[in-house]
């Protein structure tokens, strides 16, 4: 006999659902900074009740990726140059020490997965695509990072790429990118070198340059 679904689960599955949804949609920044959202609007692009989307909400919140007004609106945040600052410099730090675990483990199939997605880069940058190109650069960092096996530290990681996922989108239109970015090269030479200090120096100058220069 197949028991039914309880209520509970169908509950749970569909909150999933919307948090999940929403925030790939956040991360890769196909939501502008400072854009309204509501429970009626979410629950109908994810065919959910106002509950689950509730629930989604509360969670991104909880995580920054999304404001929420005293008034009760919620919104993408808008991110102050003191918070950019800071952000950039949190990535300095966790991504730097992500990179630095991963070298032990950086083998040839590694290397050569970090050039195939650098090709995809250069692709996507051609064609304009702004949302392509911040997911296959967080796909280059997160398939890097993920050799440290260090899961807390990247969870932290994927916080601050939420966070920042709004004003990626803007950072990607304001540096009007003609080809992948060149400090990934040198963290692909780095990690083929075995050079640690040289792989810190390039994960530090590509997680923050750009940052740094939309907050001036």
């Amino acid at each position: 006999m197949t028991l039914a679904p309880r209520s509970s689960d169908v509950a749970s599955s569909a909150h999933d659902r919307v948090y999940r949804g929403l925030r790939g949609q956040i991360m890769l920044g196909q939501i502008a900074p400072g854009v309204a959202l509501t429970l009626r609007g979410i629950g109908k692009s994810f065919d959910v009740s106002m509950t689950p989307a509730r629930e989604a909400v509360r969670r991104l919140v909880a995580e920054g990726a999304l404001s929420m007004s005293s008034s009760g609106r919620v919104s993408t945040p808008e991110l102050s140059n003191e918070r950019i600052e800071e952000l950039a410099a949190l990535r300095a730090l966790i991504e730097v020490e992500l990179a630095s675990r991963a070298l032990p483990r950086a083998h040839m199939a590694l290397i050569d997965r970090l050039q195939a997605i650098n090709g995809t880069i250069s692709e996507v940058v051609a064609n304009r695509d702004a949302v392509g190109y911040i997911r296959a650069n967080l796909e280059f960092h997160r398939t890097l990072y993920l050799r440290a096996q260090a899961p807390a530290m990247l969870a932290m990681c994927e916080t601050v790429w939420l966070q920042m996922g709004p004003t990626m989108r803007v950072l990607y239109v304001r540096l009007r990118r003609s080809e992948a970015p060149q400090f990934h090269k040198l963290i692909i030479a780095a990690l083929k070198a075995g050079d640690e200090p040289g792989l810190r120096l390039a994960v530090r100058s590509d997680v923050t340059q750009g940052l740094r220069m939309l907050a001036s």
